[in-house]
């Protein structure tokens, strides 16, 4: 081969090899041209979001003939608003939130399913560290407990091959004190259940008609996320015996009340939520919901006896280093009239008194030491109710004449 051709051939290399670099240049220009385009249209439509007037959130409570939709506004007022051809139509029906344009109050688009965090925030994620082996002188009560909240959640075939419905709700009433709450912690722990914890004062609300739907917004969640346990403690605040002549505020209690009983008994069927309510003030509450249909099941925990007392002191000294003077029984014979809580601070007592003591394991003196001083402070407490129910008698008397 000549030198010139030689020559040619590796000009023409070079051509192609610098052919090849500017088309990969020009493939890499265009990749960072898409990335730039990319880059430039998000921040366009973040521009448009901040530009865009906000939306207005209402409720669907109607669809009229002529396909306009009647809907009650998050401002305030009932509107008869025309849907955008974007948004479908299958999804709008009553009940649903929906997004209205805030110039022409037209519906723009449908919005997830509203929960309300109020209620979320009353589920019990973390479940309590207490079982019914945690309980003591309450078998009874343990055995009503399973078959009407648990059995029927967990075998619901039983009663359908029986025949009959299960118990919707149970009340737990006694003194206070004496295990109603634990009662509801340790079926929190052992159903498996979602359960949902209300205290009866946070369905009292201020405005008219809040708390009536603060109880719908749990029902309606409970079923939402059966099969669940809805445990209302303190249920007397809401359930008190319905009066005549009130406030206005009572009748807002009442209403929220009426609710309760609507969502406990009415038109829609409970399916799998039950019911646990606990009051140490059974006296007060209104008849209606003392019924069977409502609460099925009045499930008493009252004062422990000797052996409730004893089996409450075994609870409670497991994990005790005990020395070998202690005698149970003796301390459950001396204890009458003490409720759990009592005997839980008898026990806390005494091992602060060894502690006390700087000894490691707690002996018979430390409790007797420890009763001597609850009992006395449970003495001191009822004789001031004592003198405060003889002090509002006497008060009401005066009054009266």
């Amino acid at each position: 081969m000549s030198s010139d051709v030689r020559k040619y051939y590796e000009a023409r290399k070079d051509e192609d090899d610098y052919i090849r670099l500017l088309e990969s240049k020009i493939k890499y220009l265009e990749t960072e041209k898409e990335k730039l385009l990319m880059k430039i249209r998000y921040y366009k439509s973040e521009i448009e979001k901040l530009l865009s007037p906000p939306l207005i959130e209402a409720v669907v409570l109607s669809i009229l003939d002529d396909g306009r939709v009647v809907v009650k506004s998050s401002t305030g007022p009932n509107l008869i608003v025309n849907v955008l051809g974007t948004v479908p139509r299958d999804k709008i029906r009553p009940g649903q939130h929906v997004a209205l344009n805030q110039r022409g109050s037209t519906i723009v688009d449908v919005l997830p399913e509203y929960e309300d965090p109020y209620v979320k925030s009353m589920e019990v994620i973390e479940r309590p560290n207490v079982t019914f082996d945690d309980i003591g002188g309450l078998k009874e009560q343990i055995r009503e407990l399973i078959e009407v909240v648990e059995l029927p959640l967990k075998n619901p075939e039983l009663f359908e091959e029986i025949g009959i419905e299960p118990p919707k709700g149970v009340l737990l009433y006694g003194p206070p004190g004496c295990g109603k709450t634990l009662l509801a912690k340790a079926v929190a722990r052992e159903s498996g259940a979602t359960f949902i914890s209300i205290v009866g004062s946070e369905l009292v609300q201020k405005f008219i008609g809040e708390g009536a739907r603060i109880v719908r917004e749990v029902f309606k969640y409970a079923r939402k996320k059966a099969p669940a346990i809805v445990f209302i403690d303190e249920i007397d605040a809401i359930a008190a015996r319905r009066l005549d002549i009130g406030t206005s505020g009572e009748r807002e209690v009442q209403r929220t009340l009426m609710q309760l009983l609507a969502e406990i008994d009415g038109f829609k069927p409970l399916d799998k939520v039950k019911i646990i309510a606990a009051t140490n003030r059974i006296d007060i509450l209104d008849p209606a919901i003392l019924r069977p249909g409502r609460f099925d099941r009045l499930i008493e925990v009252p004062l422990p006896d000797l052996k409730g007392r004893y089996e409450i002191f075994k609870v409670h000294t497991r994990r005790m280093k005990l020395a070998e003077d202690v005698d149970l029984y003796e301390l459950a014979r001396i204890t009458e009239g003490a409720t759990g809580a009592e005997i839980k601070a008898i026990v806390t007592e005494a091992g602060y008194n060894a502690i006390r003591n700087n000894r490691r394991k707690v002996n018979m003196n430390d409790f007797l030491e420890a009763v001597r001083k609850v009992m006395s402070k449970k003495s001191i407490r009822e004789k001031n109710i004592d003198i405060l129910g003889s002090k509002e008698k006497e008060y009401s008397t005066s009054y009266m004449f």
